[in-house]
């Protein structure tokens, strides 16, 4: 009989019992959001070898391979790692960064896999030791579209497109393409030049070359909004947006900001939006728009969580 310990034990590898037996799902985290045709191969051998033959993709993106006897668990995290893939993804700390299909998407302003495979390896990888008050989710989001919700996560990117609009440029055709295909109805044609409005202009990116006389310019900035504190699930919360758009080296930065900003604000179980409802968002961004916090980063990682 396996006891609680080892039920706590595997859990912090990567291994979830199975509802009402003695077997663990394991969880195999994907590098930047994907798995190659290969590593899928490795994930259905192990899933055969050691499991029940079944594989579920869980909303964090990992593959959870079903079925593994709790003396198998080692066998499989040896197995894997062979293949260069790694079981893990739960207690309080960064969980498994998301991504949509931004990279190879229509309507995808950046390339979100790769920015989920930098996040992934600065901070999944780099702070995997560094203990949380509660667990850290982290979305890379293309486009407004939020088909992966990046405004439900602890912290969520979401990438725009400002458009670069030439009035000289502009015909003023009877039946404007742009307005046509704008998804928020955000252009208009008003005496005889395209017009837009930016209370309902969402920077999606839509309109960005589609004018064929280039009055929306072809190229133009991408930016990204964040989001902080979203949660879901029994308690729910919108992700705050920050106050403006930033830059993708931004992005990096002010990650590490929110994490630091967590450890040492938040009490031992308090998600991180709790944390700003009960501080408040002033405070937060104050921080996130200084050094204050990197300059003190040692300090922080090396204090204790806080308990009420």
């Amino acid at each position: 009989m396996i006891n609680q310990a080892d039920i706590m034990k595997v859990k912090g590898m990567g291994f979830l019992q199975n509802r009402g037996t003695e077997n663990f799902s394991g969880r195999v985290l994907p590098r930047g959001a994907v798995f190659n045709a290969d590593e899928l191969i490795a994930i259905a051998e192990c899933a055969n070898q050691f499991g029940n033959g079944k594989v579920a993709f869980t909303s964090r993106l990992t593959a959870e391979i079903v079925g593994i006897p709790f003396d198998k668990i080692d066998a499989a995290v040896a197995f894997m790692a062979e293949h260069g893939l790694y079981f893990g993804g739960t207690g309080a700390k960064i969980r498994p960064v998301t991504a949509c299909k931004g990279t190879t998407c229509v309507f995808g302003n950046c390339d979100t896999q790769e920015m989920a495979k930098k996040i992934h390896d600065e901070f999944y990888v780099g702070w995997a030791k560094v203990p949380l008050p509660h667990k850290f989710k982290i979305g890379v989001g293309g486009c407004p579209n939020s088909c992966m919700k990046p405004s439900l996560n602890d912290f969520g990117v979401e990438a725009h497109k400002i458009p670069v609009f030439d009035a000289s440029l502009c015909k003023g055709c009877k039946t404007c393409i742009i307005a046509q295909k704008c998804p928020v109805k955000a252009v208009s044609v008003v005496d005889g030049k395209a017009s837009i409005d930016k209370d309902k202009c969402l920077d999606c990116g839509v309109c960005t070359g589609k004018c064929p006389f280039g009055a929306f310019a072809k190229t133009s900035e991408t930016v990204y909004k964040i989001f902080v504190g979203g949660t879901w699930g029994k308690q729910t919360r919108m992700g705050t947006p920050l106050s403006r758009y930033v830059t993708e080296d931004e992005v990096y930065t002010l990650l590490e900001k929110t994490i630091l900003w967590f450890k040492e604000n938040a009490y031992q179980k308090e998600r991180l939006g709790a944390a700003i409802d009960r501080i408040g968002v002033n405070n937060l961004e104050k921080s996130l728009f200084s050094d204050d916090l990197l300059n003190r980063k040692n300090e922080i990682l090396s204090a204790e969580i806080k308990t009420r």
